[in-house]
């Protein structure tokens, strides 16, 4: 049985100030000195970021349509280890989706559907600056709307002044749901977007520190952080064995081959999960950013390179020949190569007329169509992984003569070691992609 404290903080819909709120929480009670576990509800890759700055802590993804609902509650208590309490934010609105007819309420992968499987009370955030009494019959329907979802608190965001404070507080008190806090207007802390969400803690260092610490402030400044603590800990104890990577992927393969994982400012997108998996299964994980480091770390077998932001920083990928080069021989030599997404970019012949590795015979560019949603994918053994797409750019040709996906549609390239998608898998719900990964390591040489 797990029994560590836990509470999912989620909105009537987006925008109302889940990513303030929980990354708020986070912050204040990680300085309150206690050891705070953070995961977000769904496929997102930004806000983890955040959150582990607020924790020091890996930021972790709860997503059950990609992983499963099986291991919801495993891969909670796997991140949640020696935590004093675990804060989860959700995603969209509380009850927002997969929808599949004649499901009812319960969207699959929804933040409802997480907290279900978690067992954890609720914290709803309401955006306030637009109404007064009439938030009373927002939050009861929420509250109402699916009992299995127990709705313990509630956060007013965006109050206009002590006297709309009051008027809300008032409309609420008959629900019997306590105000946990209220955030003033005019108090909130700006963090930078663009095309695809937030701009990563990474790619903004000091910076992204500052606002989360300012987050910190805001929330234990206007939240009661003593009361939140309390209905965490009423939650009821979850029965769970944690999730092990070891025995995800079973007997480790020998030789402990190099696998280098890109990093850095442009690819910032990655589970924790995959890395922990990878050195499961025998690799010896290292990291590469290519936008500064000219060569692969020394021996490396096979290379991961997942999701970002390579559209943005294409002229200093473009700049760093060297390594291009590198990645073009690795890939030459057929060593094993995952692209997902910002990988798939890089591994390019061009990014928007900037010169990629050249590893794959497509053309990269942006566009202003935004490319979103989940996807059920088979590969070429047949094999049907569960995944996410996620981008704004598009590539001539969108796949190659041995695609890496039937969608139905034909996506992605499969050429020599390389396997280069749009798509985004959690490993997790799929280890033989580690173990497959290393394995083909082993007997491959090194660039």
């Amino acid at each position: 049985m797990v029994t560590i404290p836990r509470l999912v903080v989620a909105a009537p819909a987006s925008g109302a100030g889940k990513t303030t709120v929980a990354t708020g929480l986070m912050a204040a009670l990680t300085a309150r000195g206690l050891a705070v576990s953070p995961h977000k509800a769904g496929p997102d890759y930004i806000d983890p970021g955040y959150h582990a700055l607020a924790t020091g802590r890996p930021g972790r993804n709860l997503d059950a349509f990609l992983t499963g609902e099986d291991l919801i509650a495993p891969l909670f208590a796997h991140g949640a280890r020696g935590a004093d309490v675990a804060i989860v934010e959700g995603v969209m609105g509380l009850f927002d989706g997969r929808f599949t007819h004649g499901q009812g309420s319960a969207s699959e992968a929804s933040t409802a559907h997480v907290a279900r499987l978690l067992g954890a009370p609720v914290l709803l955030v309401v955006d306030a600056s637009s109404q007064a009494a009439s938030v009373a019959a927002l939050v009861h329907g929420f509250a109402t709307f699916d009992r299995s979802v127990r709705i313990a608190g509630v956060v007013l965001n965006r109050v206009g002044s002590a006297r709309h404070e009051e008027i809300l507080r008032e409309a609420l008190r008959p629900l019997g749901i306590p105000v946990v806090g209220a955030l003033p207007r005019e108090a909130a802390v700006h963090v930078p977007s663009r095309h695809l969400g937030l701009v990563p803690a990474a790619e903004r260092d000091t910076r992204a520190r500052r606002a989360v610490a300012a987050l910190g402030a805001l929330v234990a400044r206007h939240c009661d952080l003593d009361l939140v603590l309390r209905l965490a800990s009423a939650a009821p104890p979850l029965a769970a064995v944690p999730w092990s990577a070891a025995d995800a992927v079973g007997t480790p393969v020998s030789g402990r081959p190099v696998v280098a994982v890109a990093a850095g400012a442009a690819f910032t997108f990655s589970y924790a999960e995959t890395a922990e998996l990878l050195a499961a299964a025998g690799a010896e994980v290292a990291y590469v950013d290519p936008l500064r480091d000219e060569a692969l770390p020394p021996g490396t077998r096979a290379l991961v390179i997942g999701g970002g932001f390579p559209e943005v920083h294409a002229a200093g990928l473009a700049a760093n020949t060297p390594l291009r080069e590198q990645v073009a021989r690795l890939a030459a030599c057929g060593a094993p190569i995952v692209a997902e997404c910002a990988g798939l970019l890089y591994l390019a012949a061009s990014l928007d007329g900037a010169p990629m590795c050249g590893v794959l015979p497509a053309q990269a560019r942006m566009t202003d169509r935004l490319t979103l949603g989940y996807r059920e994918a088979v590969r070429p053994d047949g094999t049907v992984v569960r995944a996410h797409e996620f981008h704004r750019t598009v590539c001539s040709p969108p796949a190659g003569e041995s695609p890496a996906y039937v969608l139905p549609k034909r996506e992605g390239f499969v050429r020599g070691g390389v396997h280069a998608s749009y798509l985004h898998p959690h490993w997790a719900g799929a280890p033989r992609l580690a173990r497959e990964l290393v394995r083909a390591a082993v007997s491959e040489g090194a660039a």
